[in-house]
């Protein structure tokens, strides 16, 4: 099967357009609830990083706006060979770093080799199936060792973007994160590709985006992007405070607005109130072994009362309480709806307590058994959840109690199985539904997000997913697997929440896309 995609029409009519009047110039100031640490594409492991990479550096390919596709970017045009195992493409011609010196081939072969090196990035082996990189001239081939179905979308990924081999060379230091680091604490232009450059920062207090004179993608106007000079951040962890500054107009932006003030914000004149579609679920994994960690029955191993506590749980109720109403049931098991291929599988559990109990009675589980939620200590959203479901589930005869944990105990207990049920969430990384399905329920990658739970068909139907290159069928697995999920119920299944973000009035064009990605290419502010 061949996929080509050419660009250069849409190039071509976007120039031909007369260019309209446009708001250029200015600085916008953004309220970040956490600050970045360290913005190199193979680097990145946290969100504050991750989320910034696509400003400074741009990749091959990009996702498209619904996130269920990707388009020509530093490449203008790829095929995939009718074998899955050759990616061919071609690089636009002209694209400049930010010091303006030119891309080519030479620059995608290091930055390539760099992402797929598992003794540099965590990343790695989200190219594993690549064997080589080579370039002639504008031309780059990829040689597979097998045909891999999300490779388009991993050259969509932030830690494939394209850097300055040149630069990333010269730089200070004897090792590549020696380098690295030089690079992140020099903030002048040279090594990326993207819409901006980082010309400031602070660690722990501010950063400084200032833009790419010799950015390659054009705006309405038919000039290069961003519209913007320059994109201010200063980190602002609390709340309340964001908010404040918001408000006061001493801050453009301000994101992670606390979902208990969305309704406020939203009614006020001065503010525009953004809730972004997101990848972001909410869940619970359950403890399907057929023993606790001390060696006592688990009675959460019997299907039925991992449905039961499903059944028993009211998702409604839920997202009155913790989002105050802005969020959805989870629909698809294994992933939120703005991923490639979610199945909707609405109602999902929906709220049946007679169905419960029935189910309850039926795996013989004795009144006052009890079961020990582990949450986040210091969690405000986690103890709302905790005393929700200890109400709900109190109905079934159930005896929930609550064991408070740090972040790092939570993941340890997550890993050792030490727990019988414990809250938990995630935001996807890639544009492809293999990451979170190979999470949550591919045994072999983390017990199944630690649950312990297995099935054989579900294991074999990831694995062929992962060299099916017909869409089609393709897609037909991962629905075929979301199936399998739904009525094993090895997670409790709650909620999907939405990215939300504050802005003045004066910005207009801002975006976070479902990965969480914060996009200021096509941002605007008017003072």
């Amino acid at each position: 099967m061949k996929f080509k995609t050419v660009l250069g029409i849409t190039v071509a009519a976007t120039l031909a357009m007369p260019a309209m009047a446009q708001e250029r110039g200015g600085t916008l100031n953004f309220a970040r609830y956490d600050g970045s640490r360290l913005i190199d594409p193979i680097y990145a492991d946290r969100n504050p990083d991750i989320w910034m990479v696509g400003s400074l550096f741009d990749t091959l390919l990009r996702g498209s706006a619904d996130g269920n596709s990707v388009e020509p970017g530093l490449a203008e045009s790829y095929s995939v060979s009718d074998d899955g195992k050759t990616v061919t493409l071609t690089l636009r011609e002209g694209v400049l770093f930010a010091d303006g010196s030119p891309m080519t081939g030479e620059d995608v072969i290091f930055s390539l080799d760099r992402a797929r090196n598992p003794d540099l990035s965590p990343w790695a082996g989200l190219l594993g199936s690549i064997d080589t990189v080579a370039a002639d001239g504008n031309t780059v081939s990829l040689s597979l060792s097998a045909p891999d179905p999300t490779i388009l979308s991993m050259l969509a990924t932030f830690n494939t973007a394209i850097v300055s081999k040149a630069a990333f060379d010269a730089a200070a230091g004897d090792t590549d994160q020696d380098k690295s680091a030089a690079i992140f604490a020099a903030t002048t232009a040279g090594v990326g590709s993207g819409p901006f450059y980082l010309c400031g920062f602070e660690q722990g207090a501010s950063m400084d985006f200032c833009a790419n004179e010799h950015y390659w993608r054009m705006g309405a106007d038919g000039k290069a992007l961003p519209y913007l000079d320059g994109v201010h951040f200063e980190i602002v962890p609390d709340d309340a405070t964001r908010i404040l500054r918001l408000q006061a107009g001493e801050v453009d932006a301000a994101e992670f607005i606390p979902f208990s003030r969305v309704a406020e914000l939203e009614a006020d004149p001065s503010i525009d109130m953004q809730l972004y579609p997101s990848t972001r679920i909410i869940y619970s994994p359950i403890n399907t072994r057929e023993t606790r960690a001390d060696g006592s029955p688990n009675p959460m191993a019997d299907p039925r009362v991992r449905q039961a506590l499903n059944y028993a749980t009211n998702k409604d109720a839920l997202i009155g309480v913790v989002l105050h109403g802005a969020g959805q049931p989870m629909s698809s098991p294994l992933m939120a709806k703005a991923t490639q291929y979610a199945a909707d599988l609405n109602p999902l559990y929906a709220y049946d307590l007679d169905k419960a109990k029935a189910l309850i009675a039926e795996a013989g589980v004795q009144p006052g058994t009890e079961v020990t939620l582990t949450t986040l200590a210091g969690s405000a959203d986690d103890a709302t959840i905790f005393a929700a479901l200890q109400q709900m589930w109190g109905e079934l005869g159930l005896s929930l109690v609550v064991e408070q944990v740090d972040n790092a105990t939570r993941g340890a207990k997550n890993r050792s199985g030490e727990f019988d049920i414990h809250t938990y969430g995630w935001v996807n990384d890639v544009n492809d539904p293999s990451q979170v399905v190979g999470w949550l329920g591919y045994t072999p990658t983390a017990k199944a997000v630690g649950t312990g739970w297995e099935n054989a068909e579900f294991n074999t139907l990831f694995e062929k997913a992962a060299s099916e290159m017909d869409a089609e069928a393709r897609k037909a697995q991962f629905a075929r697997m979301q199936e399998i999920y739904a009525e094993a119920a090895p997670l409790l299944f709650m909620y999907e929440t939405p990215f939300a973000v504050a802005l003045g009035t004066a910005v207009d064009g801002y975006v976070q896309t479902p990965l969480g990605n914060n996009i200021f290419d096509e941002a605007t502010v008017s003072r």
